[in-house]
C-alpha cells in the first residue's frame, strides 16, 4: 500500500534528506587514494548523531555498518572495509539518516583521484539517468514511465540495467511501497499521485547487467567484474510536480563541479 505524505511530513522528510546530503558533502573531502572506506563510515556515523540523527541503515536487516560503501565492481551494498582506496577507483556511497520519525536515503558515486575517461563517462550517463527519471514522476504518470525513461538512457548509452534492486517509497519505515524499478514500459505500473515520495535510484554496470552477491550476505558484484555507478535522490510529487528534497549541492561544492543538473 502506498502511505501518501501531507506537506507537513513532506517538509519532515527534506530534513531526513537533506541530512543525508549534509553527510555526504562532508565525506566528499575525505574520498582520496589512501583512505578507507571504514574510516569515512565512522566519520559519517558521527557526524550524522553530531546533528540530530541516527544512522538509517546501522542495524537495519541486520546490516553492520553507517554506510553502504560499493567500490568499483560492487553495484550496491558493499560493506566498509580497512582497504585503502587506490587512484583510478570509484565508490559508491549510499546513505540513510532517520530524523523526525522520517527516513532519507541518497547516493552518490564518487571518483577517487583521476579515474579512466570511459568510467567517468559511466558515471555521468548513470547521473544523467537519475535526472531523467525524476522528469517522469508528475501527475499522469506512472511508474513505468519513470522506469522507462531511466532504461532508455542508459541502454542507448550502450550500459546494462540492474533488474534485480529496484527503487522504492521512502517515509517512517526505510522501504515503502511502491517499488520503482529502473526498467519498465511507459504506462505500467501504479499511478503517480500527489503527496508520494520516493528513493529513485539507478544502478548501471559498463557491461552486462547481469548481477551476483558475495558470501557476506550483502555486497552485490557485476557479473563480469566491470565498473557500476550508483545515484540516488529522494522525491516527493507535490502540485503534480517532481520536489527534489535531496540535493548533490554539497557534494559538487565540495569537489569544485559545476554542474547545471545540481539538485
Amino acid at each position: 500500500m502506498v502511505i501518501l505524505k501531507t506537506r507537513e511530513e513532506i517538509e519532515l522528510m527534506r530534513e531526513s534528506a537533506l541530512s543525508v546530503s549534509r553527510t555526504l558533502g562532508m565525506l566528499a573531502k575525505e574520498i582520496k587514494p589512501g583512505v578507507t572506506s571504514l574510516y569515512l563510515d565512522r566519520l559519517a556515523e558521527e557526524y550524522i548523531r553530531d546533528n540530530g540523527g541516527i544512522p538509517g541503515f546501522k542495524g537495519l536487516y541486520g546490516f553492520p555498518n553507517t554506510l553502504c560503501m560499493s567500490l568499483n565492481s560492487a553495484v550496491v551494498h558493499g560493506i566498509p572495509t580497512d582497504i585503502p582506496m587506490e587512484e583510478g577507483d570509484i565508490i559508491s556511497v549510499d546513505c540513510g539518516v532517520l530524523k523526525n520519525g522520517y527516513y532519507g536515503d541518497h547516493a552518490y558515486t564518487f571518483a577517487v583521484g583521476e579515474i579512466k575517461p570511459e568510467v567517468q563517462r559511466l558515471l555521468d550517463v548513470t547521473k544523467e539517468s537519475l535526472y531523467i527519471g525524476i522528469e517522469q514522476f508528475k501527475a499522469g504518470n506512472r511508474i513505468g514511465d519513470i522506469s522507462w525513461a531511466i532504461q532508455n538512457h542508459a541502454e542507448k548509452n550502450g550500459y546494462g540495467v540492474v533488474r534485480e534492486l529496484v527503487g522504492h517509497g521512502l517515509g517512517k519505515k526505510m522501504h515503502e511501497d511502491p517499488e520503482v524499478p529502473n526498467y519498465g514500459k511507459r504506462g505500467d505500473g501504479p499511478k503517480l499521485k500527489d503527496g508520494m515520495v520516493i528513493a529513485i535510484e539507478p544502478m548501471i554496470n559498463m557491461g552486462t547487467r547481469n548481477i551476483k552477491q558475495l558470501k557476506d550476505g550483502w555486497t552485490i558484484l557485476t557479473a563480469d567484474k566491470k565498473p557500476s555507478a550508483h545515484f540516488e535522490h529522494d522525491v516527493a510529487l507535490v502540485d503534480g510536480k517532481p520536489d527534489i528534497l535531496s540535493t548533490f549541492k554539497y557534494i559538487e561544492e565540495a569537489l569544485g563541479i559545476s554542474n547545471k543538473t545540481v539538485e
